[in-house]
């Protein structure tokens, strides 16, 4: 899919920009044909003019470089009589192919043309007693635009080298996102797929179990894996409703005012008792009147999911901090765990699905808190990052203080 993405990306910027030279090109080719045609037929008009048989050579100035002359002859024409009067053609007079020339011209009937057969433009003018005629050479000119298209031919040939070098260079820049939104949305379907495996094979073992069985012998731990399963399959799927909303529209969230300082301390109390059962107290230190703008329910899930995070996986034996304090017009809210996390794992920490320790069901949940905090903290243009380091890991949500 990528592959074809980016091969029709190339395509489409080649086949606009060969559009764009091509009409550039034949603009200047035509404009340079009729800038030529323009300057010979008034040279014409001034030979013809002319009665002087020794005029000078007809000289057309393409740039500062490069002058062409172009030769020419005039001829009266009296009755069946023809005379060659001037010119820069040597042996024309009484020949075959002057007197082709003159049946071709006279037989057009026609005061200026074209002599195709002898590349010859010319120019009729009745004097009367006789008709004179100037005739010159178009080789020379058509020589000049085929050297010209073929220079231009070649500049466009390398401009196209370059410029497809360079789409298929932005094609793998510009596809790089979509590439890596693929990827993940494989791989986040992978996962769901992986977590709602084990509930449903729970369910459905469990419900076997129940329609096989006797009623006096059913055991009520059937029923309730079946409940228990259901309401992990829920919570999953409402997770995952949560990225996916944020992923398709924009954020919904109502900004307020909201006191981040409280936010915080009720989630400190809410989970200073999980803390304890786990063997990891809760230390917390809060600024006070830290005001915000943002959605305070929201806030409040993103520090309980961080909290959450730090109780359930932190190492054994240390405490779980929680603080809370201004720097720069900012709020700084930072939990920290015991135990560190490898270096190459922290960029990873808010992938969905992900669990640094590489395993699952060791650990309730799915592996899409972190995630889910991570959009909170964006939806309120602010920012969560992980740091690893010193015995413990930190997790920092940094957010603009209320002006």
């Amino acid at each position: 899919m990528i592959r074809n993405l980016r091969l029709k990306f190339v395509a489409i910027c080649m086949a606009l920009v060969t559009a764009i030279l091509a009409v550039v090109f034949l603009s200047v080719y035509f404009a340079t044909r009729r800038n030529i045609q323009d300057l010979s037929r008034q040279l014409l008009y001034r030979v013809i003019q002319q009665e002087d048989p020794r005029l000078p050579e007809i000289a057309i100035s393409l740039d500062r470089d490069r002058v062409v002359f172009l030769p020419y002859f005039t001829v009266n024409v009296w009755g069946s009589t023809a005379y060659v009067t001037g010119g820069t053609y040597h042996d024309l007079e009484d020949t075959e192919e002057l007197a082709a020339i003159l049946a071709d011209c006279l037989a057009q009937n026609r005061p200026e043309g074209m002599v195709e057969a002898y590349h010859l433009r010319y120019l009729r003018r009745n004097n009367g007693l006789y008709e004179r005629l100037a005739f010159v050479d178009m080789s020379m000119e058509q020589a000049m635009l085929r050297e010209m298209m073929g220079s231009y031919l070649v500049i466009g040939c390398a401009a196209l080298l370059l410029l497809l070098a360079a789409a298929v260079l932005l094609s793998w820049w510009a596809t790089r996102p979509v590439e890596r939104a693929w990827r993940q949305q494989r791989q986040f379907l992978s996962d769901a797929s992986h977590e709602l495996k084990t509930p449903l094979t729970v369910i459905l073992s469990n419900a076997e179990m129940l329609d096989t069985a006797p009623l006096e012998d059913r055991p009520a731990r059937w029923a309730d894996n079946i409940h228990s399963e259901a309401r992990r399959m829920k919570t999953l799927v409402e997770e995952m409703l949560t990225l996916a909303r944020a992923d398709s529209m924009a954020p919904a969230a109502v900004l307020g005012e909201v006191s981040l300082s409280e936010a915080a301390e009720d989630c400190a109390l809410a989970f200073e008792p999980v803390a304890f059962e786990a063997g990891r107290p809760l230390e917390y230190q809060l600024a006070e009147s830290v005001t915000v703008l943002g959605d305070g329910e929201k806030l409040r899930r993103l520090v309980s999911i961080l909290l959450d995070n730090a109780i359930k996986y932190g190492a054994p034996g240390g405490a779980v901090s929680l603080t809370l304090e201004r720097r720069d017009r900012q709020a700084v809210l930072t939990v920290s765990n015991p135990g560190e996390i490898p270096a190459e794992q922290l960029p990873r920490l808010f992938e969905r699905f992900y669990r640094a320790d590489a395993s699952r069901g060791e650990q309730s949940g799915f592996g899409l808190g972190l995630s889910i905090a991570d959009t909170v903290a964006r939806e309120h243009r602010g920012t969560l990052r992980a740091e690893s380091g010193g015995g413990a890991t930190r997790f920092v949500f940094t957010i603009p203080l209320k002006r």
